[in-house]
């Protein structure tokens, strides 16, 4: 396949095998890589419940390999090849089984990605260990790597997953129901479209801790289209790869119907860390508090006065809006932004608004 333009793959289900049509598209072209290549579970004897009735296990044959060299060989090259497509500031996201987790780990280690996190998807709703001989399959593994050890930045969105989960720090464990009932798509004999089809909050939580509204998302195994159709819901970008025609159909039907939100909708929460540093200085200098100006505290029992260089004075010490906050609290540290109140229209607002003014300008 000749070289393909990005505008060309942008929001598109490309139909073809994952490494060659990677090969085709521009190196550093992707924000993200998500993938659920295949298992490689290749089972040896069919599933029956107790009742004697077929469990409908994968055996598709896309998910058949000769044995682990060959597998080891196919996860080197689509690897190999998400690694070039990714931006020097990208992420891979995989996911996989005991059957090939540890197998892909390895391999994308060697090639120089940098992991970040395990993640264990722990389902809600498994399938039973129908002979009782193993306990019940109850989870897979993410990994979630930097395309390199030595990279500076990299996406992580930690407000927001914060606030998806409560306002408590997400953890590396996720309890998600798996892909079942309404949103399981069906084939036209009224059976599921595809064997493992992930469900929506599963990508849901991926892409948003991890891009940014405008980000491509690279999906070399795009199956019938959940990471695309999350994407468009998040005002991302997607390139889906798929190379069966009839997944790709059904994948673009569903994204079709997708109508994105709008931008403000699906804005996250910034990270504070992500938010530029402000100086106090600044507030004086621009007259937002002129010097002379005294703030008080929350209970109004402490005070202090701006000086023209952006200290404070109370009466037994001067120095930062931090240093003097703590100083009339006998604390070590406390941060003055949210400390310290100003009187305006007969009332305390606390002078986190003005850096917040300040912010905006800057933006």
């Amino acid at each position: 396949m000749a070289g393909l333009k990005l505008e060309d793959a942008l929001d598109r289900v490309i139909e073809g095998d994952c490494v060659e049509r990677m090969r085709a598209l521009p190196e550093g072209c992707a924000d993200l890589v998500f993938a659920d290549p295949p298992y490689n579970l290749q089972l040896k004897n069919e599933l029956r419940r107790p009742d004697n009735s077929k469990v409908d296990a994968v055996d598709d044959h896309w998910d058949q390999f000769s044995g682990f060299a060959e597998y080891d060989r196919f996860t080197r090259e689509w690897l190999t090849e998400a690694r070039r497509v990714l931006k020097d500031s990208g992420a891979l996201w995989v996911i996989g089984s005991y059957h090939n987790i540890f197998r892909v780990g390895t391999i994308l280690q060697d090639l120089g990605f940098w992991v970040l996190n395990d993640v264990v998807w722990r389902k809600t709703n498994p399938m039973p260990n129908f002979r009782g001989r193993r306990f019940t399959n109850a989870h897979e593994t993410l990994i979630w790597a930097a395309k390199s050890a030595e990279q500076k930045s990299y996406t992580f969105n930690y407000e927001a997953m914060k606030a998806l989960n409560e306002e408590v720090q997400m953890r590396s464990d996720w309890t998600l129901p798996i892909c079942s009932g309404g949103e399981r798509l069906k084939g036209e004999d009224g059976q599921k479209a595809h064997s493992t089809q992930k469900p929506e909050s599963l990508l849901y939580r991926v892409i948003l801790a991890s891009t940014k509204q405008g980000d491509v998302v690279l999906d070399p195994f795009f199956g019938t289209g959940t990471t695309g159709a999350v994407a468009r819901k998040l005002g991302r970008h997607f390139i889906g790869i798929e190379r069966d025609k009839d997944y790709a159909k059904l994948a673009r039907s569903r994204i079709a119907e997708i109508e994105p939100a709008d931008g403000e909708a699906i804005e996250t929460t910034k990270s504070k860390r992500a938010e530029p540093r402000i100086p106090f200085g600044w507030v004086v200098e621009r007259g937002l508090l002129p010097p002379g100006t005294v703030l008080q505290g929350p209970r109004k029992d402490h005070r202090a006065k701006v000086r023209a260089d952006g200290t404070l004075v109370c009466a037994d010490a001067t120095g930062s809006i931090h240093r003097i906050a703590a100083h009339v609290q006998g604390l070590d540290a406390c941060n003055g932004w949210t400390f310290w109140q100003f009187e305006s229209n007969g009332s305390l607002v606390s002078i986190d608004v003005l850096r917040q003014r300040l912010r905006a300008d800057l933006a």
